[in-house]
């Protein structure tokens, strides 16, 4: 398939101009200020864009694929997550993870969901393990799933800080954190670990120590909800002049002064005038997001939503943030982080997933390797039991 559009505004996510783009199946070979010339018998479609800005498809670093939840009982075991809720939100790559049950949904059922969200479309990958040490692994060695299982990228998302974690030892992480490290450098693949934070008063502690004890490189250690609360994320900001990069949350929208959105995440760390290479914003799509109090008791249950990923990009561009720096933490920031070589940016050789933005910042159309999922606000590709 050929697919050529013309006169769009492209933001790499760096502001290129009015130019002319062409995919061939699923990359972009060609993007040129110019006429691509080619015959139009060969051109599956071929359109004018009349200036609307085209961006890189985002990349959701953390989301639990297979569901995620059961905090208050099996009941609340959230469903996995539909091909439509990432493509009507932009998301054309994602990670997925086990979180507090890495039980009932294991390594082996992860990888499967990657290979169906492929097969329907999208780019997919994984990390190994969960919440709780020792990880949940497919092997049996975290070396040996992140070297031998082709989307298995890192380690993820491990619990400290948290009532939920298995409450782990320095050295446990220390050894952890080293075999994923170890396993990046063997296969070029990121080789992180990705820490989930609770609201323990601990909150960085541990990776702090590993940064002072240990040899370990600071690109490895990858704290997530960094934005739960303002103490966390102030001290996250802090970590990223060492080299760390920080992943804040999208949300679902709270009452509490005691935490961050991830809008307000971004304003207060582009403020800071932090590297803005570490910083990276995702979804919890399908995760559980409870409320305990201080005996551990659940008070208030909600889950993460994908579709806040692209609401807060929105509210970024709504309050006149310039395209370039607002997708960063969405695009460029994560590939480069999980060396994810041909997504986060649209240039030529790179996998063709693109969103077409409309004059109110909404998601207009979807491309995900080089096939529309979305058109001028409709959906064309669902899941297989949507």
């Amino acid at each position: 398939m050929l697919h050529r559009l013309r006169n769009i505004n492209l933001y790499s996510p760096e502001p290129v101009g009015l130019v002319n783009i062409l995919i061939a199946s699923d990359k972009i070979v060609a993007i040129s200020k110019d006429d691509i010339q080619i015959d139009s018998q060969w051109l599956t479609s071929d359109e004018d864009y009349q200036g609307k800005r085209v961006i890189p498809g985002f990349i959701d670093g953390h989301a639990h694929i297979t569901g995620g939840g059961g905090e208050a009982g099996f009941k609340t075991k959230v469903p996995p997550v539909n091909l439509s809720q990432y493509t009507s939100a932009g998301v054309t790559s994602v990670v997925g993870l086990l979180g507090t049950d890495d039980i009932t949904r294991n390594t082996s059922s992860l990888i499967a969901q990657v290979y169906a969200l492929r097969e329907e479309g999208i780019s997919a990958w994984c990390y190994t393990g969960g919440y709780h040490v020792p990880l949940q692994t497919l092997t049996g060695s975290i070396k040996k799933d992140i070297i031998h299982i082709e989307p298995v990228i890192g380690v993820g998302e491990l619990a400290i800080s948290d009532h939920r974690s298995s409450q782990p030892t320095f050295d446990e992480i220390a050894r952890i954190v080293g075999d994923a490290h170890v396993a990046g450098i063997m296969t070029g693949k990121a080789g992180i670990v990705h820490f989930h934070l609770g609201d323990g008063s601990r909150k960085l502690a541990l990776i702090e120590d590993l940064l002072n004890r240990t040899e370990l490189p600071p690109r490895t250690l990858n704290p997530t909800h960094c934005n739960r609360n303002i103490p966390l994320f102030e001290q996250a900001c802090e970590l990223t002049k060492r080299g760390i990069s920080i992943d804040v949350t999208a949300f679902p929208e709270s009452d509490s002064s005691e935490e961050y959105s991830a809008k307000e995440s971004f304003e207060i760390f582009h403020k800071k005038k932090l590297d803005q290479s570490k910083l990276t914003i995702s979804s919890d799509g399908g995760g559980c997001l409870p409320q305990f109090d201080t005996q551990g008791e659940l008070i208030k249950l909600d889950y993460g939503r994908c579709s806040l990923l692209s609401d807060t990009f929105k509210e970024l561009l709504d309050q006149g943030y310039p395209e370039e720096q607002v997708l960063l933490p969405f695009t460029k920031n994560v590939a480069d982080l999980l060396r994810l070589s041909q997504k986060g940016e649209i240039k030529v050789g790179n996998d063709a997933d693109l969103i077409v933005l409309d004059e109110e910042n909404q998601i207009e159309s979807v491309m995900a390797l080089g096939k529309w999922h979305k058109k001028n606000g409709m959906m064309l590709r669902l899941g297989s039991f949507e």
